[in-house]
């Protein structure tokens, strides 16, 4: 998660901030900070899906040979499986990392989300 947190900030950067610097500079306009926000969850929701969906793997992902999959071995996450699994992934890990905690106790050592989304991790 930690690998991935700094890729990320290169996504943001260009994606998020770029933007926004562009907007205050040349209008003098500041967005609200709802907007902030949803900006960021739909860049990142964008980044998580097209990955999920095109490979399996995210960059960070590729590097630590780990790809996600349907929980039937489905060869590629639906995008209704995409969408589910990175809306409640921001609970699951919000939340004091619970629903990464919850792998500690799975019987498949799935995270909450992945369980809930019917996907899974598995080694590549």
């Amino acid at each position: 998660m930690l690998y991935e947190s700094l890729l990320l900030l290169g996504v943001l950067s260009v994606t998020f901030m770029v933007p926004h610097l562009v907007l205050g500079v040349a209008w003098n306009l500041a967005a609200p900070e709802w907007v902030l926000w949803l900006h960021i969850f739909l860049v990142l929701l964008a980044y998580f899906v097209w990955f999920w969906r095109k490979s399996g793997q995210t960059l960070a992902m590729q590097t630590w040979k780990i790809k996600v999959v349907g929980a039937d071995n489905a060869a590629r996450v639906s995008l209704r499986q995409a969408f589910l699994r990175y809306a409640l992934s921001w609970p699951s890990v919000l939340l004091f990392g619970m629903g990464i905690l919850w792998a500690l106790f799975d019987r498949d050592r799935q995270f909450l989300h992945d369980r809930l989304a019917g996907t899974r991790i598995v080694r590549v």
